[in-house]
């Protein structure tokens, strides 16, 4: 007659493990398909074994079965119930495979340490426990609720500094004429959009568009959104987002903050930035904005009722001090056209790569080298020739002078710098324009190289 097996653990190990889980709070997901349920709660199943095992003997040993049905059947035989979370096909081989894995990923975790002794409560309670563990073996097993809190902000808005006319002139490849045009668009339409190539400076002028006419350098007066193809009407306006109580709950978007916040000052600009504006789904992201954003649509008297808002709460309405500034990239092959009733919101101003005398002046004033400063002009002047008379690309994938406004403080490091410049970042680019002409990338690169050493 065989010997019984002597069980790994016992029931009252168990129990002090769900005890001291409990006071250490969740650490991990749970099993993505069984759990231990235990007076209303669930654990998961390994995780109980191995603190109970540990329990058991009396040190940090690994729980030697395997997660799913081998370590199930150890707990049920302690008169544990085990549940499945979904719907799953009975003795499937493929349930102890899905929560192995999910057992081997939790061994990965790399979060924030946790104490390994208890809160001083838990190891009262523990070492009472192990006084008397019949006596403790069943009650009731509590924990105190958390609450998750958003990390204070490590940064300050910087100080205000005046932003004139002149300074403006000095930083911006712009005439004096283009300069005004721009502002005056802004003025008149209260919505202006800054398209070009790549690299030409959209958001670098839409910020000084926004300092020129506030005067100063006021970042709690300007808001800047990046769009992305993931990003949605409920971030930018309205809708439901997961609460640290584990439900959802309805907040208001980046657009609805900032023109709550515009409408308190209504004496002074306020400008929101929206960088490549179209690398989103703008119909949807905009949704009521399309209406509201027309010059003549701004204030409470056009107000509308937002689709989320609970019954009884204000209507929605954009201040008549708040300008929008967006940017487009002409160059992304993978987005779509901006429908006519947002182009007729915006008026545009159409920025161009600039190799002429504002960037020499800029590279000059940085020491660069005169003979380096003609080269570089010359050979990008006529790559972005070659560029626009291409059929397949045109002017819209002209190489931006962006790649080389900020030279290096040395003189004699501008060969390198210029060098690292061409065949880092204008090389792959060439490499996508004309990924099906190899030869015709391979030349215009060469052409860009010559006289620097490889």
């Amino acid at each position: 007659m065989p010997a019984p097996v002597t069980p790994l653990i016992t029931r009252e190990q168990v129990l002090q493990a769900l005890r001291e889980l409990d006071a250490e709070g969740p650490r991990m997901p749970l099993s993505t398909v069984y759990d231990l349920v235990y007076r209303g709660r669930r654990y998961a199943p390994r995780r109980v074994a191995q603190r109970a095992y540990e329990l058991a003997t009396g040190t940090g040993a690994k729980w030697p079965l395997r997660a799913g049905e081998p370590t199930n059947q150890a707990l049920e035989a302690l008169d544990f119930t085990i549940a499945t979370k979904r719907p799953t096909l009975e003795n499937s081989p493929l349930l102890n495979g899905d929560v192995a894995a999910q057992q081997d990923l939790e061994a990965l975790y790399t979060g924030s340490a946790r104490e390994t002794t208890l809160p001083k409560k838990a190891r009262a309670k523990s070492a009472s426990t192990e006084a008397s563990p019949a006596a403790g073996a069943d009650e009731a097993l509590t924990t105190e609720p958390t609450e998750a809190h958003e990390p204070a902000a490590g940064y300050e808005r910087p100080a205000p500094q005046p932003y004139t006319p002149e300074m403006a002139r000095a930083e911006l490849f712009l005439s004096d004429e283009e300069l005004a045009a721009a502002r005056a668009a802004l003025a008149r339409r209260r919505n202006l959009l800054l398209q070009g190539p790549p690299g030409t400076g959209k958001t670098f002028l839409a910020r000084r568009l926004a300092w020129l006419a506030l005067g100063a350098t006021d970042a709690a007066r300007i808001e800047l959104v990046q769009f992305h193809p993931s990003y949605s009407y409920e971030d930018f306006v309205q809708g439901f987002r997961p609460d640290n109580q584990g439900g959802f709950r309805l907040r208001d978007g980046l657009l609805v903050e900032f023109c709550r916040r515009a409408a308190l000052d209504p004496g002074q600009p306020y400008f929101l930035l929206i960088d490549e504006l179209n690398r989103g789904n703008v119909a949807r992201i905009f949704g009521e904005l399309l209406l509201l954003l027309e010059a003549d649509k701004r204030g409470p008297a056009h107000a509308v009722r937002l689709p989320y808002a609970e019954a009884g709460s204000p209507p929605f309405f954009v201040p008549e001090n708040v300008f929008v500034i967006g940017t487009m990239n002409l160059a992304d092959r993978s987005l779509a056209p901006l429908d006519y009733a947002l182009r007729r919101r915006f008026a545009f101003v159409s920025l161009r790569p600039e190799f002429g005398e504002p960037l020499r002046a800029l590279l000059a004033a940085q020491n660069v080298p005169a003979g380096l400063i003609t080269q570089l002009t010359s050979r990008l002047t006529d790559l972005n020739q070659t560029i626009a008379d291409d059929p397949e690309l045109g002017p819209d994938f002209c190489v931006g002078h962006s790649y080389f406004c900020q030279p290096p403080t040395h003189p004699a490091e501008a060969p390198e710098w210029l060098r690292l410049i061409m065949e880092q970042e204008i090389g792959p680019l060439l490499d996508d324009y004309w990924l099906d002409e190899p030869a015709k990338s391979a030349a215009q690169k060469k052409k860009l190289l010559i006289g620097f050493r490889s």
